[in-house]
């Protein structure tokens, strides 16, 4: 079986969860004899090929009036967008990325082809990429041999639809997140939401990251139930031991993610202060960025408790490591998280976990401490008991670290195999 991948970003450069489980799951299917193209905006030539071809969008031409009678929509025409359009990860990567690429798509003319230059990111003209990946993802299904074509997260829908309608393969698009949970009901982008909508009623099969997620498809999105699958995530493994090394004698409290609204930084905080109050012994971490930075720092400077609390901006890699190794604690306190991998990497670290019951991480985990977000009375207790009790500890730092090594991507993509020949039978 040969799968047509589409995706946005791939290791070693990725701004979130995305690239590391299309990683995951590119490296599970080879495992199981899945043989995948992943195809990405803009590839750097470092990516690990050892389990799948990468495809550089950026190196492809395309014939635009070829591509034009796929991709078009109706009287829709290209949209650029000049405000903070929320991507797979949200506002923070807008907030990270955007100065730092410059998003113009350029053109390179050829015997009335053309190339277009990819950014790769998340800048003003994400929209504009977005449709463009769609011409160039019908180049790629005229030319290549597969079986099926999945899309991950709304960027690629169009590009896997378009990839549909040229060779009459059966497409399944992945869920990692909606714009429910980015931006809640209140603040819906519906350029987005409409976008990830016609992903998935265009879809043969859509898979959701977890039971929560496939709700969420269902009841706000309008889907079919018998053709959404919950597909929950993984973690990689990890090769190397992370060093349980501290620099202060006092116990450690980490929050690792995007400083978001969908995140819930500012229960962290309120919990820092309740968990402070009884034990003012604590250090607390505060590892991102995001949009809700300035409004976390004002308000650990209002409780009083800056002297107990750090920033250490956004973590990547063997700093991640670093910082797992010095923490006791890890929290998760997010509002809405489709799955949530930070707290696999923790407890692959032997840190303790708190995560919110609002994830879907949760349904997963046996040995993590769960409670409602909003509770932050029940969230100090967790922490509390996890400084003071060695027993208590220890025993969610070794029986967290068994679990998660049994969560492994060649499952996952074991599961996801069976769903490809589900929809190819009903093809």
């Amino acid at each position: 079986m040969k799968v047509l991948m589409f995706g946005w970003e791939f290791p070693p450069h990725i701004s979130g969860g995305l690239g590391t489980a299309c990683y995951g799951l590119t490296k599970g299917l080879s495992l199981s004899g899945v043989e995948v193209i992943f195809v990405m905006p803009k590839a750097s030539g470092d990516e690990d090929q050892t389990y799948t071809k990468i495809v550089n969008a950026s190196d492809v031409e395309v014939d635009p009036r070829h591509a034009e009678f796929y991709t078009r929509e109706g009287g829709t025409s290209y949209i650029q967008v000049n405000s903070q359009l929320v991507p797979y990860v949200g506002l923070d990567d807008y907030y990270n990325v955007v100065n730092q690429i410059d998003s113009g798509l350029i053109q390179e003319n050829n015997g009335g082809k053309r190339k277009y230059i990819f950014s790769g990111g998340y800048g003003k003209n994400l929209m504009e990429e977005v449709n463009r990946y769609a011409e160039i993802a019908t180049e790629i299904a005229r030319n290549e041999e597969f079986d099926i074509i999945h899309a991950h997260d709304w960027l690629t829908y169009r590009a896997g639809i378009a990839a549909k309608r040229v060779s009459g393969k059966p497409l399944v698009v992945h869920i990692h997140a909606t714009e429910y949970d980015r931006s809640g009901e209140k603040n819906r982008n519906d350029i987005v939401y409409n976008m990830e909508r016609e992903g998935m009623s265009a879809a043969d099969a859509v898979c959701a990251v977890s039971d929560l997620t496939r709700n969420i498809v269902i009841e706000k999105y309008g889907i079919q139930a018998n053709k959404v699958f919950t597909l929950h995530n993984a973690v990689v493994p990890s090769d190397k031991k992370v060093q349980r090394d501290k620099f202060v004698k006092e116990k450690i409290v980490t929050f690792l993610g995007r400083v978001t609204f969908q995140k819930g930084p500012d229960y962290f905080v309120e919990t820092a202060k309740l968990v402070l109050d009884k034990d003012p012994n604590v250090r607390f971490v505060l590892a991102g960025d995001g949009d809700m930075m300035q409004h976390i720092i004002t308000r650990v400077a209002e409780l009083g408790i800056s002297d107990r609390f750090h920033f250490t901006g956004f973590l990547r890699g063997d700093d991640i490591d670093k910082m797992f190794g010095m923490s006791d604690v890890y929290v998760m306190p997010s509002i809405s998280e489709p799955f949530g991998i930070s707290p696999l990497e923790a407890m692959r670290a032997k840190v303790p976990v708190v995560i919110s019951k609002q994830s879907g991480v949760a349904e997963v985990l046996q040995h993590a401490i769960k409670v409602d977000f909003w509770d932050i009375n029940a969230t100090a207790d967790a922490i509390y008991g996890l400084l003071h009790y060695p027993a208590l500890s220890n025993l969610f730092s070794v029986k967290g670290a068994e679990e998660v090594d049994n969560l492994k991507w060649e499952n996952v993509a074991k599961k996801l195999k069976v769903i490809y020949e589900k929809t190819l039978r009903y093809e």
